[in-house]
């Protein structure tokens, strides 16, 4: 029997994100001798090298957003329209991270019009047939991905802390499975990325829902059974729920193709010291082995 490969599929936005606030709050923005602020990158890496350290992937690949206009905006033009811009200290950091990824030669993945998680489902799908797959993030959105085959870990607040999800634990520790997500935001709709659900349907009433009929599908074709009121709210809201429902699935069927030969966890590492020298980032060498 072959071993199966472990791959690491890595949130890119998320990791970058997580550490430029993590650091940010300090006002302490790292700047090089040019004066670009590195603080996110820093922090990513270190989110970065602690995962591969205690995960120990075989291959690694690292999936970004191509922008805030996607197929979802074109669907809803409010979905994410609550975010602002990025702080000015990040905004450098987008490019330069990429090619601190590249310095490890890892494969940068992204699609116009696709956000990260369209990519981390489609390779996800991909790569699970015959290897496993680990998905690293701190979006609970990627958790509707977990499958045989494919498990997350979800960063907790803490650097090395992590809640690793599989289709073995993921009901123990959520009460449904893990494509009743979707279903679950249809109803309740989800604030962080600006789309409402049902209105007057909470979190609370929606997992009741659905743990009681198991899909918004089945839900629809027992209304009769349903309260007077939740009844009106669904009615009243049809259109939104289908919306939310569309809006709250991962694509995994995005024209996207990384051959796993590009992803093999290998680096040279005189090229990731140099790219450190360049951020100054002199204290990092010694985190790679």
């Amino acid at each position: 029997m072959s071993v199966r490969n472990k791959i690491l599929l890595v949130d890119g936005m998320a990791l970058l994100f997580r550490g430029f606030y993590a650091t940010a709050f300090r006002g302490n923005f790292m700047k090089t001798k040019q004066g670009v602020p590195t603080n996110g990158i820093y922090q990513f890496l270190r989110y970065f090298l602690d995962a591969v350290e205690k995960f120990a992937p075989t291959h690694v690949v690292c999936c970004w957003d191509m922008g805030s206009k996607t197929f979802r905006t074109d669907l809803f033009a409010g979905y994410k329209a609550n975010r602002g811009e990025p702080p000015e200290e990040l905004i450098p950091q987008f490019d330069l991270v990429k090619e601190v990824v590249a310095a490890f030669d890892m494969p940068n993945v992204g699609v116009e019009n696709f956000e990260a998680d369209d990519c981390i489902g489609t390779l996800a799908q991909l790569y699970k047939i015959e290897n496993d797959v680990l998905i690293l993030t701190g979006d609970q959105d990627i958790l509707q991905l977990v499958d045989d085959g494919i498990d997350v870990a979800i960063m907790k607040k803490g650097q090395g802390n992590y809640d690793v999800f599989t289709n073995d634990n993921f009901h123990e520790k959520r009460g449904i499975s893990p494509k009743q997500i979707i279903d679950l935001k249809g109803l309740m709709g989800d604030t962080s990325d600006n789309y409402p659900g049902v209105k007057g349907i909470g979190k609370k009433t929606a997992l009741k829902l659905i743990k009681e009929y198991d899909s918004i599908d089945n839900l629809l074709q027992n209304m009769e059974q349903l309260p007077k009121g939740v009844r009106n709210k669904i009615e009243t809201n049809m259109d939104m729920l289908q919306l939310s429902r569309e809006l709250a699935e991962i694509k995994c069927d995005v024209p996207i193709n990384c051959s796993l030969e590009t992803a093999v966890w290998q680096y040279d590492k005189n090229k990731i010291n140099d790219k450190f020298m360049e951020l100054d980032f002199t204290h990092m060498v010694k985190l790679i082995g």
